[in-house]
């Protein structure tokens, strides 16, 4: 069988991993049972349980000599009944039980004797406002395999928007090579070129003078403290509750919005919707850690990946860089710290080197490298954090998505920490809503669900102050 050798990023995420940093992330999605198919779930199981067809990433092996590469294996190597797995909750079934069971199965590192996957089948869902029962699957695939951007687009291609559409193949089969199952129009490609222009040595040392560039004035800033008003660099973070060392249990909570109304909050401040989203983040932190009697002098710094996945494909290992922004949290007034999120981004964002390609990966993984390197080390948590929470928004479907005509409802990410970054707060927009995971350490964070609440409640704040 073929092997592909990994990229420097995407090997960092495997050398990085311990039994208290188990370096996975995962979608919890949930549906609603057909009213006219009860069976539907057990059904469901027993037809995805037949499907021997795998493709990449989830047949690939983890190879660490002689260099660090994927090993694909045949359907026969593969032991489906160890990835796929059929549970139920206890009654009643709520959310709370799911979120118990989700933290309990994000908490475990998985084995590398076997290929970087899981999917767990959850029955046994019913909620007050919600007629009818309810089905989740959790999935969980190493970080070294795939990125957010390239989850949703996984995502995409295992949903169909088709509610009449039966017989869809399980996430396994579908991968990033298999049937496109969305039932999408595939749009036209554009004409390739019949011979490609080599890269110009004007070209590349362009590339590498913008990376180095960047570089420099982010870690000189870092180093000699001489920020301009807003910038928030690498290492310039106070040290939070949220920026120890971190144990094994995970804690996993969720919150959802309307679009539409973090739109028109956008739009009253003349910002982004992301730009929300840090800022009720902020606000969020910002009374935890001042209910905590913890709050810090200094605006907290987040660390958000920045997708460069090139091209509408989903594919193997991670297409992401970072950015550095301030979460306005030295603030109490809602309307200020928006604002002073939205110089901040827009700070980070011209900090990025307009280059694509290794020129990225190579500025990627020299600005992550002080962080990597900590974690790979196992220095992470000792002393002041490159930042104090990461913050991610990954655009999702539009519109409703179905497997066989059972129709999802949500979708939430749950991704990974490290030593010295006991809190991850990510989301995934679907069909008009805005659906928010907090990941967090159990014992760094005994009341995770409380900045959860806070954040709905700093919504509000914002839309009370705009008139809204």
């Amino acid at each position: 069988m073929s092997r592909t050798v990994l990229k420097v990023n995407d090997s960092a995420w495997l050398y990085a991993e311990s039994h208290r940093t188990p370096m996975q992330v995962a979608m919890l999605a949930t549906f609603a049972v057909p009213s006219d198919r009860p069976d539907f779930v057990r059904d469901l199981v027993a037809r995805w349980r037949e499907v021997r067809e795998f493709q990449a990433p989830f047949n690939f092996l983890y190879k660490s000599s002689p260099v660090p590469s994927w090993k694909e294996l045949g359907p026969d190597e593969i032991d489906l009944d160890y990835h796929f797995r059929h549970s139920a909750l206890p009654k009643p079934g709520s959310q709370r039980e799911l979120g118990v069971l989700v933290s309990r199965l994000h908490s475990a590192k998985m084995d590398r004797r076997y290929p970087l996957w899981e999917c767990h089948i959850i029955e046994g869902i019913t909620e007050p406002d919600q007629p009818g029962a309810q089905w989740s699957m959790y999935m969980k695939v190493h970080h070294s395999q795939i990125d957010g951007v390239g989850g949703i687009r996984l995502l995409k291609r295992i949903m169909s928007i088709d509610h009449d559409a039966r017989d869809l193949l399980p996430p396994w089969a579908v991968g990033t090579h298999g049937p496109n199952q969305s039932g999408i129009p595939r749009k036209a490609s554009p004409p390739v070129p019949e011979q490609r222009s080599p890269i110009s040595l004007r070209s590349a040392l362009g590339s590498g003078a913008a990376v180095v560039g960047s570089l420099g004035r982010t870690y000189s800033e870092s180093l000699l403290g001489t920020l301009e008003e807003g910038r928030a660099a690498p290492f310039r973070a106070p040290k939070t509750l949220f920026n120890g060392r971190i144990h094994t249990p995970r804690r996993f909570a969720t919150q959802h919005y309307s679009i539409d109304r973090m739109r028109a909050v956008a739009s009253a401040t003349g910002g982004s919707l992301n730009d929300v989203f840090l800022a009720i983040c902020g606000g969020s932190l910002r009374r935890y850690l001042d209910e905590a009697g913890a709050l810090p002098k200094e605006p907290l710094i987040a660390n958000v990946p920045v997708s460069v996945r090139e091209g509408e494909a989903a594919g193997v290992g991670n297409a992401i860089t970072f950015l550095y922004s301030s979460l306005g949290t030295d603030v109490s007034d809602p309307i200020v710290r928006i604002k002073a999120i939205q110089e901040s981004t827009r700070l980070g964002k011209a900090r990025l080197p307009q280059v694509d390609g290794i020129a990225m990966d190579a500025y990627t993984a020299v600005l992550m490298g002080p962080f990597l390197s900590q974690a790979i080390l196992g220095f992470g948590g000792r002393g002041r954090p490159a930042s104090n929470v990461v913050i991610s928004n990954v655009p999702g479907p539009y519109e409703p998505r179905y497997i066989d005509g059972s129709r999802l409802l949500e979708i939430y990410p749950v991704s990974l920490l490290f030593n010295g970054q006991a809190l991850n707060i990510t989301a995934v927009s679907y069909d008009g809503e805005f659906n928010i995971g907090f990941t967090g350490c159990r014992d760094s964070i005994p009341s995770l669900q409380k900045i959860a609440v806070n954040a709905g409640e700093e919504l509000e704040a914002l839309e009370s102050a705009l008139g809204l």
